[in-house]
C-alpha cells in the first residue's frame, strides 16, 4: 500500500537526478597518466632519458611455411600412429607378438593377433591393421587422382587401378583380421 503523506515524484525529477549523477561521474579524472604511481613514472622515464638502444643489423628470421606434401605426409604418419593404437602400445607395453602351444605336439608356435580379446592386440597386429587402413586411404586418395582430366589415360588407368586394387585389399584383409581376432564374426 503507497503512504498517502509520501510526497508523488514527477518524471522530470527522475531525469534531472540522473542527470546530475552523471554529471558528477564524468567530473572524474580520466586520464590514466595522473593515476599513475609517481616511482613507476620515475622507473619508466628515467632510464630511457640518458640510455639509447644500440643500433643493430639484426634481420628477422623468416618461417616458411613447409609445402603441401610435407603436411600431408605429417598427417597421413599421425593417422597411420593414432589407428595402429601406438598410444595403447605405449600405455601398455604388449609383446610383439604372442605365443600359443600346440596340444598335441608341444610346440610353441607365434601368435600375431590376440584373438577373443577386441580392447587389446600385440604390436604388429595393431601395425598390420594400421597399414591397412592406410592402404584403403591412400587407395581413395588414387582414386580421386585419377578423375583429373588434365592427365594422360594412361596414367589415370594407372591410377584408378591401384586406388581400386589398395581399397579392396584393405577392405579384404581388414575383414581377415577382423575373424581372426572374433571368430565367427559377420558369418
Amino acid at each position: 500500500m503507497k503512504n498517502p503523506s509520501a510526497p508523488i515524484r514527477q518524471k522530470s525529477d527522475h531525469h534531472a537526478g540522473a542527470a546530475a549523477a552523471s554529471s558528477a561521474g564524468s567530473a572524474a579524472p580520466s586520464s590514466e597518466a595522473s593515476s599513475m604511481d609517481p616511482l613507476f613514472h620515475v622507473l619508466r622515464v628515467l632510464p630511457f632519458s640518458f640510455l639509447r638502444p644500440p643500433k643493430t643489423r639484426l634481420k628477422i628470421p623468416s618461417v616458411t611455411l613447409p609445402s603441401s606434401m610435407t603436411v600431408f605426409a605429417l598427417v597421413l604418419l599421425t593417422y597411420f600412429a593414432v589407428v595402429s593404437g601406438l598410444v595403447y602400445d605405449v600405455i601398455v607395453e604388449p609383446p610383439g607378438i604372442g605365443s600359443v602351444q600346440d596340444p598335441v605336439t608341444r610346440a610353441v608356435k607365434p601368435v600375431v593377433f590376440l584373438p577373443g580379446r577386441v580392447n587389446g592386440q600385440y604390436i604388429i597386429e595393431g601395425l598390420s591393421s594400421g597399414f591397412m587402413f592406410v592402404l584403403g586411404g591412400v587407395g581413395i586418395i588414387f582414386m580421386d587422382l585419377a578423375m583429373d582430366k588434365s592427365k594422360a589415360l594412361n596414367v589415370r588407368t594407372a591410377l584408378a587401378g591401384f586406388g581400386i586394387g589398395g581399397l579392396v585389399l584393405a577392405y579384404c584383409m581388414a575383414m581377415l583380421f577382423i575373424r581372426i581376432k572374433i571368430p565367427g564374426y559377420l558369418w
